[in-house]
C-alpha cells in the first residue's frame, strides 16, 4: 500500500461541531478553541457559518468570532456560506475559503434546504462566482454520499451527478461526506470513485461521521485510494440537525493517533490537541468524545 506521507486535517469543530449545541457558546470560547487548535498545529480550521441566525442561532456571532481570531500565518480559516447574502456578510471578515454544500440525496436536499439538488447547485453558482472573483478558494461539501436518513442507501451514480454539478459551477475542491455515519469501507470507496471521475485526488477530501464506529475504517480505505485530506472534529463534537441521532464527526484526536501510528505526518501535536478537546468539552460539561483522548487522559492521571 502506498499511503500518503502527509495528511492535511481540517478541524470543523468550531463550526460543524458547535452549530447544534443547545447551550449558547460565547464568541470568546469559540475564539479560544480556534487559538488552541492552531497552537496544536492545525493549519485548516472551519470557523463559523454565515447563515441566518433564525436557522442556526449558535452561529449568530460569526463576524465577532472571525474578527476576534489572532490569525497565524500559514493557517487557513474557512466559513460556510449558504447563499449570496451569507457570502456578502462573510467577505467582510476575510475568510481564506468558503464552503458551499449540496446533498447526494433528493429527499435530504428537500428537507434540508427545501429544493432539489439541481436547484441547490444553481443557487450556489453566483456564490461560487463571486467568491472566486474575490480571490477566495471554494470548497464544496457533498452530504449523504453513502446513506440518507430518508432514502437509505445512496447509489454512487448520485454522487457522480452531484460531483459533476459542483465541478460545473466552479467548485475547486469537494468533500465526500458520510453525514449520518452509515458508510462502510466499500461503500465509501465507491462514493470516492464516483467523485474522482470529476476531481483530481488532490482536490477531494473525506468527511466521516462515527455514528456506527466506521469512521476510522472509512478513513483508512480513503488513504489507500490516495486521498490525503480529511475533515475531523476536535473531541468528536457535533451532529447533524437534519439527521436524527447522528453522532459527531470523527474525533480529530482519533484520526491523528491512527495517522501518527502509521508513520504519516500531520504537523499536529497530539497532546496539545487533547488539551483543546478538554477545554471545549469542559465548557460543554461533558467528557471528550474521543477514544484516543480518553486513553491519553487516563494515562496522564496515573
Amino acid at each position: 500500500m502506498n499511503y500518503p506521507a502527509r495528511v492535511k486535517l481540517v478541524d470543523v469543530g468550531p463550526r460543524d461541531g458547535l452549530q447544534n449545541e443547545q447551550q449558547q457558546v460565547p464568541a470568546s470560547v469559540k475564539i479560544e478553541l480556534v487559538h488552541r487548535l492552531q497552537s496544536a498545529g492545525l493549519k485548516e480550521i472551519e470557523v463559523t457559518s454565515f447563515v441566518s441566525p433564525k436557522w442556526v442561532p449558535q452561529m449568530a456571532d460569526n463576524a465577532q468570532v472571525m474578527a476576534g481570531i489572532a490569525r497565524q500565518p500559514g493557517v487557513r480559516y474557512s466559513v460556510l456560506t449558504p447563499n449570496l447574502q451569507g457570502l456578502q456578510a462573510a467577505l467582510a471578515s476575510r475568510p481564506d475559503e468558503i464552503v458551499v454544500f449540496g446533498a447526494a440525496s433528493e429527499a435530504f436536499s428537500q428537507k434540508n434546504i427545501n429544493c432539489s439538488i439541481a436547484q441547490s447547485i444553481e443557487r450556489f453558482a453566483p456564490v461560487v462566482e463571486a467568491a472566486r472573483a474575490a480571490g477566495i478558494y471554494v470548497r464544496g461539501a457533498m452530504s449523504c454520499t453513502v446513506g440518507c436518513p430518508y432514502e437509505g442507501d445512496i447509489a454512487p451514480q448520485r454522487v457522480d451527478y452531484l460531483a459533476g454539478l459542483m465541478k460545473s459551477i466552479g467548485v475547486q475542491h469537494v468533500g465526500v461526506a458520510d453525514t449520518i455515519g452509515v458508510g462502510t469501507p466499500l461503500k465509501v470507496q465507491r462514493a470516492l470513485e464516483a467523485t474522482l471521475k470529476h476531481y483530481n485526488v488532490n482536490d477531494v477530501s473525506g468527511h466521516f461521521h462515527d455514528t456506527y464506529g466506521q469512521a476510522l475504517a472509512n478513513t483508512l480505505v480513503s488513504l489507500q485510494m490516495g486521498v490525503w485530506q480529511f475533515d475531523t472534529s476536535v473531541a468528536g463534537l457535533g451532529g447533524c440537525p437534519y439527521a436524527k441521532g447522528a453522532t459527531g464527526n470523527v474525533a480529530t484526536e482519533d484520526v491523528v493517533f491512527m495517522l501518527h501510528g502509521m508513520g504519516i505526518d500531520t504537523g499536529i501535536d497530539l497532546d496539545r490537541l487533547v488539551d483543546a478537546g478538554v477545554f471545549i468539552s469542559e465548557f460543554l460539561g461533558r467528557k471528550p468524545g474521543s477514544r484516543a483522548a480518553t486513553a491519553l487522559l487516563n494515562k496522564r492521571h496515573h
